[in-house]
């Protein structure tokens, strides 16, 4: 089947998600796109606002990350025209997520946010995930939204100090 490049870029978000081993940002879709000129960022990010309106895509959305994930309305849409995304497409897909799996992981696992509870502080959560698989969970309190933003942000860089540290003086 024919069909416009608006068309085919949304079947190819799909089947990008259903490619990969963990939700994906708008950015790591993005630069797929990009990289491979095939269209432009904003057009990506209108894609994708038009796919969560239509139930095919799940956006959750945090402090300094939006992870994106295709749903079972998704997923049924994209098997019934899989066979129209060729084989070149495919192939350019499954080549970036093979290259870039371990950073496209990475970003995936490393998880924070923050919300002001009802005593009117801030709580930061900070999780590190393998997969479906919650490593560590960290909530912190603390009194005002500029230091909550502030843990989630050294979060993303420290990580993988913090939890080694919390093993190393834990077990």
């Amino acid at each position: 089947m024919n069909y416009n490049s608006d068309t085919l870029y949304k079947l190819m978000i799909l089947y990008m998600l259903k490619s990969a081993a963990e939700p994906l940002t708008l950015i790591q879709i993005s630069t797929f796109f990009v990289e491979k000129e095939y269209t432009d960022f904003l057009k990506i990010q209108g894609h994708v606002k038009a796919l969560e309106d239509q139930n095919f895509l799940a956006v959750k959305e945090n402090h300094n990350k939006t992870l994106i994930s295709i749903t079972e309305e998704g997923m049924e849409s994209l098997q019934y025209f899989l066979g129209d995304i060729s084989s070149e497409i495919k192939c350019d897909i499954q080549e970036y997520l093979k290259v870039n799996s371990t950073e496209l992981r990475r970003e995936a696992s490393i998880v924070s946010d923050y919300y002001k509870n009802q005593y009117g502080e801030y709580e930061a959560i900070l999780w590190a995930k393998d997969r479906d698989t919650e490593l560590c969970t960290i909530k912190m309190t603390v009194p005002s939204e500029k230091m909550a933003a502030a843990i989630c942000d050294n979060w993303q860089e420290k990580n993988q100090e913090i939890y080694q540290f919390l093993t190393e003086n834990l077990f």
